[in-house]
């Protein structure tokens, strides 16, 4: 159990003197039983702020429709966010709420968000070789010699030393293919696309390891299992 105060503030309900207000204030109930002592323990399944469970209290691990044009940034100045899309309070809980790698603005699709950090790198980790499936329009018809050169293991692409890992293609139409890469090196799929001598007109993210969109809306987030 811990510390009234510090549970909500952990949870992102406000910075530990205003937590302390809150519950002095008489909003906070725990286990049916007003509590305004902010030094009482408690565990956080029995907490009720005005008279509502508290958000999430085991922990985030959500998928995201990620639009294009947001960003996968903490900082406001540029633009939308991921975190603007969640519970605004997520962002101040502690551990803090992360995107499990990014989606450029120009990309959309699945976005997970999550405050479990072990998760987080055990995913960003280049040793899982997590799968990453992205729907991808091109600019150029695809083709054999292209699908080769994706698939190769030994394609480089511009300013990096090693080649790609294969990449999996599945041909969707004649300028659309799905390519799932286990890496996760900056614009990866574009400046694959790029060495080919094609270019990516769009991206949408639809896997991320086990979990995929779904009928999820454009925008939208949903709860998930851990892998």
């Amino acid at each position: 159990m811990l510390r009234l105060d510090r549970l909500l503030a952990n949870l992102g309900y406000g910075s530990r003197r205003e937590v302390i207000m809150l519950i002095r204030g008489g909003r906070v109930d725990v286990d049916g039983t007003r509590v305004v002592d902010p030094s009482s323990k408690a565990r956080s399944a029995d907490v009720r702020l005005d008279g509502v469970p508290l958000d999430h209290p085991h922990g985030v691990l959500v998928a995201l429709n990620k639009p294009v044009d947001v960003v996968c940034s903490h900082e406001p100045d540029e633009g939308t966010r991921a975190y603007d899309l969640v519970p605004p309070h997520w962002e101040y809980r502690n551990p803090r709420v992360e995107t499990v790698g990014r989606l450029d603005k120009d990309t959309s699709g699945l976005l997970i968000l999550t405050d479990d950090h072990q998760l987080l790198h055990r995913l960003t980790s280049p040793k899982h070789h997590v799968v990453k499936r992205y729907v991808t329009t091109l600019a150029a018809p695809f083709d054999e010699t292209m699908g080769a050169s994706l698939t190769s293991g030994t394609l480089l692409i511009d300013g990096d030393a090693n080649p790609c890992l294969p990449a999996e293609v599945e041909v969707l139409g004649a300028q659309s293919i799905a390519i799932s890469i286990t890496e996760g090196r900056y614009h990866q799929v574009r400046r694959m696309v790029a060495a080919c001598g094609n270019h990516v007109e769009a991206l949408h993210r639809t896997h991320f390891g086990e979990w995929s969109l779904d009928d999820l809306a454009e925008g939208q987030w949903t709860d998930i299992q851990r892998a």
